[in-house]
């Protein structure tokens, strides 16, 4: 590890000195690389360079322990123990820091909420989740927008799809993907019987155009007109698009918007992430099979989560998390479902730390 940060040091003392470089300001270009990936540098940097100071004030204090006696001796102890505790803290900060980040986690997300076995409770309880996201993003001043809706009859959602933009959205939301099963009696229930439903739930990172690269001719677009509950048109043109992306068969629908537009630009940013989606699964095919094991892959197909409304319970199952305050958790307070998650997660990446 520590040659590691030896060589990560080094090239950041090498990069200081160029940042001060007149040829190197004069490169606009250059010179913003240089700030980034010194900016990425900084926090391991300055950590490792308290770890420093604190061994160097250890071995001070050691040095001198050996010659004093009485109240000296003891107050040296117990300025030992507390650079000793430091010494550990900042290890498990430089080990963190070293781990393998996601290079997705400072991303902006699509999610995609599907209603799933249940019928008519299953679409109330996507709109439940839906409702729990946005409230939650609020919180953290993050900004939602829907990209594609279907309603049910009775409120809920058979399919929502949405982006949340804000400050590292996706190291939070990530884990949010896969089955999430729902227990509670129905209000259309006249025997008070408890029933199972279930939504799917997908988290996606917002592409950028660079990033996927879309041959125009791959692409087919339908427009029809929008049309709302029992055949009411939402309005009178051909508004709504259906993009089909011809060499994968994935298809997107979007007709939220009055705008073909709009709605065209809407189911762009959707396929985009999708396909972004799909090169990364089979690009880490076995990472993710690896990490299955702590917090789970993000399989959509994986149950990862129950909400147990008569005994206002919450289970986690990929960490054995169990929370008896549901009714807080549904109105948005996800933080102590989340957190429990990101240090499961840290953890495993602090495995493949030497």
């Amino acid at each position: 590890m520590f040659d590691k940060l030896n060589a990560i040091e080094e090239k950041y003392n090498e990069i200081n000195n160029q940042l001060s470089d007149p040829k190197v300001i004069a490169d606009q270009d250059l010179f913003k690389k240089l700030a980034k990936a010194h900016s990425a540098l900084s926090e391991v940097v300055e950590a490792y360079q308290e770890y420093k100071r604190v061994k160097e004030d250890l071995a001070i204090a050691g040095e001198m322990l050996e010659e004093e006696t009485g109240e000296s001796a003891k107050l040296l102890k117990s300025e030992i123990d507390r650079l000793k505790a430091e010494e550990e803290q900042l290890t498990g900060k430089l080990k963190l820091l070293l781990a393998p980040k996601d290079p997705n986690d400072e991303k902006n997300v699509i999610m995609e909420i599907r209603a799933g076995t249940g019928g008519e409770e299953a679409a109330l309880f996507a709109g439940d989740l839906f409702r729990m996201y946005t409230r939650y993003a609020e919180s953290k001043g993050w900004r939602v927008e829907i990209l594609s809706s279907s309603d049910s009859d009775r409120g809920g959602f058979k399919e929502v799809i949405f982006t949340i933009e804000g400050d590292r959205v996706y190291s939070r939301m990530k884990f949010e993907s896969g089955v999430h099963r729902v227990q509670r009696v129905p209000e259309t229930e006249a025997g008070g019987r408890i029933h199972t439903s279930a939504a799917t739930v997908a988290v996606l990172v917002e592409a950028e155009e660079i990033e996927v690269d879309i041959n125009p001719n791959d692409l087919r677009v339908d427009v029809f007109r929008a049309g709302g509950h029992g055949g009411q048109c939402v309005n009178t043109t051909d508004s709504a698009v259906r993009i089909t992306h011809l060499p994968t068969g994935l298809v997107v629908t979007c007709q939220d918007e009055k705008s073909q537009l709009k709605n065209k630009e809407k189911a762009m940013k959707v396929l985009r992430a999708r396909l972004l989606d799909k090169l990364q699964n089979e690009q880490h095919r076995e990472q993710a099979e690896a990490r299955r094991g702590m917090v789970g892959s993000g399989d959509r197909s994986e149950r990862i989560r129950t909400y147990n409304f008569p005994q206002n319970r919450l289970t986690d199952h990929r960490i054995n998390l169990t929370l008896y305050h549901l009714d807080s958790i549904i109105e948005g307070n996800l933080d102590e479902v989340i957190e429990p998650l990101i240090t499961a997660d840290q953890a495993e990446r602090l495995r493949n730390v030497d």
